[in-house]
């Protein structure tokens, strides 16, 4: 009922921001598979590869690890993100609206948004590598974390400019443009990996599995991965947009729910393929006279993949790293600007995303988003995942649980406290856990996720019930 309500309504804009998709603008798995793929197949990978070395990983542990991983993000999206959104048509923003309250959705959209804008910020970094080799522009080291020249700062708020400019025009204009630019971006990743395996003199598989090896100690500064922390990674290092349902937002215009699968093309694409192939180019790197220098001085080699892939195959590579942090950034910034957007329902779509860009922009400024991107990634994802459990376990289980549906939208309240506590109580005891053993993050996402459902059910319950 309450969605025939909804589709009678007028067509306000072509986002569709605060009523379902109508049938008219469903898309088909081709619309989505250009955006997956180049979103996954982009600017994180020139960075996560390279610092899964830093991690000391195995050859085992990494390539099982990202099969397996990967695989469990692949069924999370298509068996419990797609299907709520095609049922929804909502964003996530809405939909989370009408169960928890304005008041209270406000402050999610705002930290949902700025995690958001910290992610693209690294990517317009990624991509500020590439463009600052014609200046000779000094890259960051692995733990700079501040602006550390003049150019730097130029170069990224020309980047940054660009790419809000995109993201602003919309959902098929930021699918369009990754549709384009994937193709040219997987070629480019996956001849880097054969030129940098047949650099490093492998010719078979027994080669490629000894440029890992048994692994080695981590780098300073960063903990050592094993299986168990590259699967978990790999499987919730998009916690926020699969378990955390912030993908609702894309995969409301999905036809049917088969459309999930398309998330393997950016799995095994970009969080395999790419993944390898980045680790093989800094594995090249390491074995430079440039890296023995820093390392015999005592210093850590910098992970900057402009000049990573410019060393492999040249200007192909550059154009490659622009492109690749480009296409992260664009559907990154689009997603922060409907959690913004949320916030101010009267402001217009386009100027809301190009604000966001701006502040994706100044956090592109600085380099520790995507020097610490293995910890940031994990960080997010276990912030934002477990409200998502909230729609998903009273998708699911409300009418089993004699729990009211879209409560706070029913009951006219614009704060509903059974969301916070079960959000808030869930984040708290994982974290503390998390902290107090030394025990990496991403092992807590899925108990915190769990957790937060259970929570909001029993709360949702006993307060209902008063």
């Amino acid at each position: 009922m309450e969605k025939a309500i909804a589709s009678e309504q007028p067509v306000i804009t072509g986002e569709f921001e605060r009523q379902p998709v109508p049938s008219s603008h469903f898309k088909d798995w081709r619309r989505f598979l250009g955006m997956y793929a180049g979103e996954h197949a982009a600017g994180t990978e020139f960075v996560i590869g390279p610092l899964f070395l830093t991690a000391g990983v195995s050859a085992f542990d990494l390539i099982v690890g990202l099969i397996l991983g990967n695989f469990l993000a692949v069924l999370t999206w298509r068996y419990i993100t797609t299907p709520i959104a095609t049922a929804e048509r909502l964003t996530l923003y809405y939909k989370l609206e009408k169960i928890a309250g304005r008041k209270l959705v406000t402050g999610y959209n705002l930290a949902n948004g700025l995690l958001f804008c910290f992610l693209a910020g690294a990517m317009i970094t990624v991509s500020a590598t590439a463009v600052g080799i014609p200046f000779d522009m000094p890259m960051p080291a692995l733990t700079d974390t501040a602006p550390s020249s003049i150019s730097w700062v130029l170069v990224v708020l020309a980047v940054g400019t660009v790419i809000s400019i995109v993201a602003a025009k919309g959902y098929d204009t930021v699918a369009k443009f990754s549709n384009w630019a994937s193709p040219f971006m997987i070629a480019v990743f996956f001849i880097a990996g054969v030129v940098a395996a047949q650099r490093l003199g492998v010719s078979n598989w027994t080669e490629l599995w000894a440029v890992w090896g048994d692994g080695s100690e981590p780098f300073p500064g960063q903990i050592k991965f094993t299986f168990w922390h590259v699967l978990f990674f790999a499987w919730f290092c998009n916690a926020a947009m699969h378990l955390g349902m912030s993908d609702m937002s894309v995969l409301r215009f999905a036809n049917k729910n088969s459309v999930g699968w398309i998330s393997a093309a950016g799995m095994y694409v970009g969080h395999f393929m790419a993944w390898i192939a980045a680790c093989l180019m800094y594995a090249l790197y390491l074995k430079s006279p440039e890296a023995a220098s820093i390392f015999a001085s005592g210093g850590v080699p910098p992970v900057a993949p402009g000049p990573l892939a410019y060393e492999v195959v040249g200007i192909a590579g550059l154009l490659c790293v622009l492109i690749a942090g480009w296409t992260t950034a664009n559907p990154t910034i689009y997603r922060a600007g409907l959690a913004f957007q949320a916030i101010f329902p009267k402001s217009s779509t386009v100027k809301v995303t190009l604000v966001t860009g701006g502040i994706a922009t100044i956090a592109g400024l600085f380099p520790a988003f995507a020097m610490k991107l293995l910890d940031f990634v994990a960080v997010y994802g276990f912030i934002l995942a477990p409200i998502g459990a909230v729609i998903f376990f009273e998708h699911y289980f409300a009418d089993t649980f004699g729990v009211g549906k879209n409560y706070a939208e029913n009951k006219g309240i614009s704060f509903n406290v059974s969301v916070l506590l079960a959000w808030f109580i869930s984040m708290l005891v994982f974290y503390s856990l998390s902290v107090y053993q030394g025990v990496f993050l991403s092992f807590f996402t899925l108990p915190a996720w769990i957790s937060c459902g259970l929570l909001y059910l029993f709360l949702s319950k006993r307060f209902q019930k008063k």
